[in-house]
């Protein structure tokens, strides 16, 4: 695979967008007084050094999945490229799904994916909840302004009066209640006074647009719930979409980039900044937002909802089961961080919704560990091979190199014995035609060691070989004068019985079995994969008895592994399967 043609990046929209913004200086005006605040705590701070800002704002409701990395090497990349800063903002305004667990484990993917938000001299790591205060300051100016008004109607009132997408709404009959008593009512929600679902602060735009979400959305509901930031200080909380604009402006975000999703809401993104930008509250040049295409990726699901189910029903360990497409998952299988930026980079970012298939991920991974990955012997379905003239008593080393194309880590020692562990696979008393490996009266090279020539086999009781039996040809080792003296077309790889590592290796595959599970009407726990993982006890050469957690390697002929970061212990380690060496589900 090291042979391969590079393949440059895909197109990214977004990045032109930012090269014509800064050949235009349309955020050159900008002040930043080294913290988040309000227009009259910016003017008073110098120019902003970065020349761009933009931000990650995950909800700390779940673990991060392979999605998530396309959006952080997007927003942490552009900035890194830029000379900017990317915001690392945990959007924490609903206090009933929060939990600290979550921010930890986003915080620990973001590092490891190998970005941060440290930059010029400061640290760009912020709550949305911080800006409670201010949120409520703007509420307060909307309704003060004729913006925003409280409204008492039910759930089930506001749905019907919302209209269609062919039929206007109508108004709600607090439409019109007059300013001083919809701030005295926006206070008493404040204070606690009214219930849950009782009223909610709703904009006042146009309930004729033609824009669904125009039709004065919610901007505050009463929601009486411990918040894990802010405690009991709050029982009332923003709306996302009132929430996020006003998160990016107070925090001087240039270039705030959602999914597409998030298209339709534009328009109120935008609405809110400028009336806000008329009271004085903010000031321009406003932020902007820019929608891309999520990622779409066969043969995984990608919502929280299925991910929850197949957590909380088992059908996977956890949140880092490596079958799983969350990140925790992804690093305990064994993939890279290189791995995933390169991934960002070869899919690029457009507006148009695709899907991405799996293996082009799975090719960046080879790619990364191909090139990083040292090299090892594995024998995972092991038959034993005994040297019949080699001493009983006797070992001598081998050395193999830790990688074919980086001589500068140097070779290893590869001890030799009587009695090894080679492949089942690699014996086959009556061969098939193109079959170069062992048979009886062929030779072979153990690779790194001798040529040997096979000489008969034991059976068990069912018939089956048990013991393959050989003998070597004592100049043909590997590295000396007569190591070419005998010319042989098979090459197997091998391991000392009485040296060999036997440990658990866990064989992963796809969890799902189709390219998009659950589609049609299929339920997508039917497509789930019976073969997703096999445990096996493998035959390891000595050296991978000292891998580490997350060490990881190739092993040769099969595919790249990791010693797994939960389960291995010191001098004990357990491997999963990350990869293998070629796409296995190729038609």
């Amino acid at each position: 695979m090291s042979d391969k043609t590079p393949v440059a990046p895909a197109s990214n929209f977004i990045r032109h967008i930012v090269e014509r913004d800064l050949e235009q200086g349309t955020y050159a005006s900008r002040h930043w007084a080294r913290c988040p605040g309000d227009a009259q705590h910016h003017a008073a701070g110098e120019p902003d050094p970065a020349k761009i800002r933009t931000r990650f704002p995950p909800e700390p409701n779940g673990y991060l999945h392979i999605g998530h990395a396309k959006s952080i090497c997007l927003n942490f990349g552009l900035a890194r490229d830029f000379g900017g800063v990317c915001h690392m903002r945990f959007d924490d305004t609903n206090p009933e799904k929060e939990e600290q667990e979550y921010v930890d484990s986003i915080s620990d993917a973001v590092k490891w994916l190998g970005f941060g938000w440290d930059a010029f001299g400061e640290s760009h790591l912020y709550f949305a909840s911080n800006y409670f205060d201010f949120m409520y300051r703007a509420a307060e100016y909307l309704i003060e302004s004729g913006n925003a008004y409280v409204d008492q109607q039910t759930a089930e009132e506001m749905r019907t009066n919302r209209g269609s997408l062919t039929e206007p709404g109508k108004n709600s009959p607090w439409r019109d209640r007059a300013v001083a008593n919809n701030l005295a009512l926006f206070r008493e929600m404040r204070d606690g006074k009214h219930a849950d679902g009782s009223m909610v602060l709703r904009a006042k735009i146009d309930m004729a647009s033609p824009n669904i979400n125009l039709r004065d959305p919610a901007i505050y509901r009463i929601k009486h719930a411990h918040h894990h930031n802010t405690g009991d200080k709050w029982c009332i909380y923003p709306m996302y979409t009132f929430a996020h604009p006003l998160e990016d402006a107070y925090e001087g975000v240039t270039h705030s980039i959602c999914t597409l999703e998030f298209e339709d809401q534009r328009p109120f993104y935008d609405w809110v900044l400028e009336r806000l930008a008329e009271g004085g509250l903010l000031a321009h040049p406003l932020p902007k937002q820019y929608e891309f295409s999520r990622l779409n990726l066969t043969y995984v699901v990608l919502s929280k909802r299925k991910l929850i189910e197949l957590v909380e029903k088992q059908f996977v360990s956890g949140w880092d089961d490596p079958r799983l497409p969350t990140l925790a998952g992804a690093r305990r299988r064994g993939y890279a961080p290189e791995g995933f930026r390169l991934f960002a980079d070869r899919i690029g970012v457009s507006k148009a919704d695709s899907w991405i298939e799996y293996t082009i991920l799975e090719d960046c991974m080879r790619e990364v560990l191909n090139a990083s990955a040292e090299r090892r012997i594995a024998v995972l379905d092991p038959i034993k091979l005994v040297i019949d003239n080699y001493p009983v008593d006797q070992s001598e080393d081998c050395h193999a190199p830790n990688h074919p194309q980086k001589p500068e880590l140097g070779h290893r020692v590869v001890p030799l014995s009587r009695e090894l562990w080679i492949e089942r696979e690699d014996f086959m008393e009556e061969p098939v035609k193109g079959y170069f490996r062992l048979f009886p009266g062929n030779m072979v090279r153990l690779r790194y060691g001798y040529v040997v020539k096979c000489t008969g086999v034991e059976k068990d009781s069912a018939g089956h070989v048990s013991v393959v039996h050989c003998e070597y040809l004592p100049d043909t080792k590997s590295g000396t004068p007569g190591a070419d003296s005998v010319k042989v077309k098979g090459n197997i790889h091998w391991v000392s019985a009485a040296h060999a590592y036997a440990a658990e290796v866990r064989m992963y595959d796809r969890l799902f079995k189709e390219a998009h599970p659950g589609a049609g009407e299929r339920d997508y726990l039917d497509d789930i994969n019976p073969n997703s993982v096999n445990i096996i006890t493998a035959q390891l050469e000595p050296a991978l008895k000292e891998a580490k957690p997350e060490d990881r390697f190739q092993f040769e002929r099969h595919g790249y592994f990791v010693a797994d970061s939960k389960d291995s212990q010191p001098g004990k380690p357990v491997f999963n399967r990350t990869v293998t060496l070629r796409d296995a589900w190729q038609k």
